[in-house]
């Protein structure tokens, strides 16, 4: 069994990994932009943003785990108020206003990045309030639908399809783990289904993107141009990639090369090498995350960790579910490597708690593991 220091450097190894990776992979996907700069801008604020981000990430770390108990619903609520601020006086860009900006400093940050992790926290804490060993009452589901369902519409109102989606599905995530049985989750997730697609309906922009993914070919000149030009990289790419910097695609013909397609820009360029390391990080960073999450002997605890890990690891199975065309564009980031700020910040929180949860793990403690797993785990 993994001790303590085993499961931090794991995930310490992974994270690093993916983050040093995407230094790498900013600076040669955004070289073709910077316009004769000898370091391209958007490297530098990403530099910056990961700055802060381990900064932030140590910082969480070190707190104990009752803080996160404590201020979980506090932030909830205060991530609500930025929502709505942002709708009534957000930034717009391309159409969608999902920004605030920082007066003064000229900075903007998106805060429905902060609003998933604020969410999940949120639902741990209500989730994991209980009489001793009674199973969780059916009202607790409820407020935990409820929590997620909040700032989930708000975040459609932007619009934002893919973080409200995403938002939903950690909050099912954690509803499972917590024990809910199917049966309870089958409305909800009905429910979401029936108004993803009346949504898709409604707007154009989001018809045409289930246009450009079920006809790339046909509509390549048009809603399918991002995903055929993404299909073309990993056709160059190979099995061991055109070189580091080589990459053809970002040179104008594959848009957001540095954000929500970074991956493509990895496989022309590390080819399927590179992929493989990618996924295989997330892989590692999932299985040390649920590590995590079964060695804690308290409820709290066990469901932060399964949705940090959540948060860290689904976007990244979504997006590269994107980049190779296996599912519509939602407008994810690769968590820890994409360039975005605000994701990369708030990526590193959700990892500075998961060190946190780590590190409150005690010799004693490892040997209460197989008390600790979760009745929707054994029931699944």
């Amino acid at each position: 069994m993994m001790s303590r220091g085993e499961i931090s450097g794991a995930l310490l190894g992974c994270v690093v990994g993916l983050a040093g990776l995407g230094l790498v992979m900013v600076f040669s996907a955004t070289a073709p932009l910077c316009a004769g700069a000898p370091i391209p801008p958007h490297f530098l604020r990403h530099l910056g943003a990961l700055l802060v981000g381990g900064a932030v990430a140590l910082i969480a770390s070190r707190l104990p785990l009752r803080v996160w108990h404590q201020f979980a619903l506090p932030l909830w609520a205060l991530v609500l108020l930025l929502l709505i601020a942002t709708l009534l006086a957000g930034v717009r860009v391309n159409g969608a206003q999902r920004w605030l900006a920082l007066p003064g400093i000229g900075i903007t940050f998106q805060p429905a990045e902060l609003a998933k992790l604020a969410t999940v926290m949120a639902i741990a804490v209500v989730l994991s309030r209980r009489d001793g060993h009674a199973p969780v009452p059916a009202s607790r589901f409820t407020i935990a639908i409820a929590l997620a369902g909040i700032p989930a519409a708000l975040c459609v109102l932007q619009p934002d399809l893919g973080n409200a989606v995403l938002l939903l599905g950690l909050a099912g995530l954690l509803l499972f783990v917590a024990g809910a049985p199917l049966r309870a989750l089958a409305g909800p997730a009905v429910l979401a289904t029936v108004g993803v697609g009346a949504y898709s309906i409604v707007h154009p922009y989001a018809f045409r993107r289930w246009i450009g993914f079920l006809k790339p070919w046909d509509t390549s000149q048009e809603q399918g141009y991002q995903l055929v030009q993404s299909f073309v990289a990993f056709g160059r790419g190979g099995l061991f990639g055109e070189g580091l910097g080589d990459g053809r695609q970002k040179l104008f013909y594959l848009p957001e090369a540095h954000t929500d397609f970074i991956l493509a820009v990895i496989s022309e360029e590390l080819g399927l090498i590179g992929v493989l390391a990618v996924l295989g990080a997330f892989a590692a960073l999932l299985v040390v995350g649920a590590r995590i999450a079964l060695c804690s002997r308290q409820r709290f605890p066990m469901l932060l960790s399964f949705g940090m890990t959540g948060l860290l690891t689904v976007p990244g199975l979504i997006n590269a579910a994107v980049v190779m065309g296996v599912a519509p564009t939602k407008g994810l980031t690769l968590p820890l490597v994409s360039y975005g700020r605000s994701s990369l910040i708030v990526s590193c929180l959700a990892v500075g708690v998961l060190m946190s949860v780590a590190r409150s793990h005690s010799p004693a403690g490892r040997s209460g593991v197989r008390g600790a797993v979760p009745r929707g785990l054994v029931q699944a």
